[in-house]
């Protein structure tokens, strides 16, 4: 399978050294910096590097028709997928993306109801992609992506009715001499914090809450412990019920006070738009600053230390019809990652899930046509690949009655 990987930031230089053990993946890795996309390309030798701005529609396409690519693999950030999206279609080859289209809140009543929603606008374009015959596997990283995968093992194998699909993502990780350091996209970790949450209900469907509303303490498995974690706008929410039956379907977020006390002043200064404001004659961003002032997430992993998990969270009644809650879950300790791969744990565990998900298409596993998101394909396959990449996933039973 000839993949044409955009963007060359610690989750796509992750992509490349995970796919670099797996012999049916050929890459070329695209970015605006031609530096960056040489330095993953070295992740084995055949793959090549190329410069490309993921803004620059025609000459996407051109590149994938050119190359005779199966697949465009995007690892950019959520301002540059719909060019993207339309790119692959354009060029008739399959596109997989691990974060969708931008939202945009209600005008009136952001915090009540929703506007333009995650993905609306490459939903929007589903009949285009079936009748190209082509597959749109949006939403394949691991928040979203192996949690939906998650749901669909729940709905298919465990469950016989479920109330919520409560997706939970909370990690113990610590980064050494720095005061204050994401270690995932502040970009994208600003957008999905500070927007409206969404959330699912079946006698209601969507509808949007404050940022950082229904507190809850969850507790984590590997170590982590009890974590406090509030509601984010996710795309698992805008997925899981178009594809999984369930009451309710949530995303929260453990990320911590003095976390959330940033992003709300970050907000109350204005550093959040992404809007360029006029400095000394210059057109700026304001998050573009922000994200330039911070250091490299793909750059931590030397000082970080600790475990990342990702679940889903599950409640109803099992297949049996008794009461049930499980948490489906993955960890990733970051010596491992590091070790192993080179890459800190989050961008790590980000990024094995689309290279799973692509040996499965490569292998006629997984197929479909239209845009589709991971819960609308079979989940055993996925899960047993995952298995053999050497990174488990685990099934945590818990108590439905406490």
């Amino acid at each position: 399978m000839r993949i044409l990987l955009v963007g060359a930031g610690g989750v796509g230089t992750a992509f490349a050294r995970i796919a670099a053990r797996r012999p049916f993946a050929e890459l070329i890795v695209a970015d605006y910096d031609l530096a960056r996309a040489e330095h993953a390309a070295a992740a084995r030798d055949g793959y090549r590097a190329v410069q490309l701005d993921a803004r620059d529609e025609a000459a996407t396409a051109a590149l994938l028709t050119e190359n005779s690519c199966d697949v465009l693999m995007n690892a950019t950030d959520p301002r540059f997928v719909m060019p993207l999206f339309r790119a692959a279609l354009r060029a008739r080859v399959h596109y997989l993306d691990m974060a969708m289209s931008l939202s945009h809140p209600h005008a009136e009543q952001p915090y009540q109801q929703t506007g333009i929603k995650l993905g609306d606008d490459q939903f929007a374009l589903d009949v285009q992609w079936q009748q190209a015959g082509r597959l749109a596997l949006v939403g394949m990283g691991v928040e979203p992506g192996l949690s939906d995968v998650f749901a669909r093992y729940a709905a298919d194998e465990l469950f016989g009715e479920i109330g919520e699909l409560g997706v939970r993502d909370g990690a113990n990780l610590e980064v050494d001499g720095y005061d204050f350091a994401p270690t995932f996209s502040i970009w994208t970790t600003i957008e999905e914090c500070l927007n409206p949450p969404v959330v699912y209900e079946a006698d209601r469907g969507w509808f949007t809450t404050p940022p950082f509303s229904e507190p809850e303490v969850f507790t984590f498995p590997a170590g982590i412990g009890p974590v406090e974690c509030v509601n984010v706008e996710h795309e698992e929410v805008l997925l899981m019920p178009r594809w999984v039956q369930a009451r309710r379907v949530t995303f929260k977020y453990g990320l911590g006070a003095e976390f959330i006390g940033v992003l709300e002043t970050l907000h109350k200064l204005g550093l959040d738009r992404t809007d360029p404001v006029q400095v000394a004659g210059a057109a700026v961003s304001p998050r573009d600053v922000v994200a330039a002032c911070l250091p490299d997430p793909a750059q931590l992993g030397d000082r970080m230390t600790g475990v990342t998990c990702a679940g889903t969270w599950v409640t109803g009644t099992g297949k049996d019809g008794a009461p049930r809650e499980v948490y489906l879950h993955h960890v990733v300790d970051n010596a491992w990652s590091m070790a192993e791969y080179g890459s800190q744990a989050v961008v790590w565990q980000t990024a094995v899930n689309p290279v799973v998900a692509l040996e499965l298409m490569d292998s006629g596993a997984w197929s479909g046509a239209g845009v589709l998101g991971p819960e609308a394909l079979p989940a055993r396959p996925f899960l047993d690949l995952l298995n053999d990449y050497g990174s488990p996933w685990a099934c945590e039973e818990r108590d439905p009655h406490n």
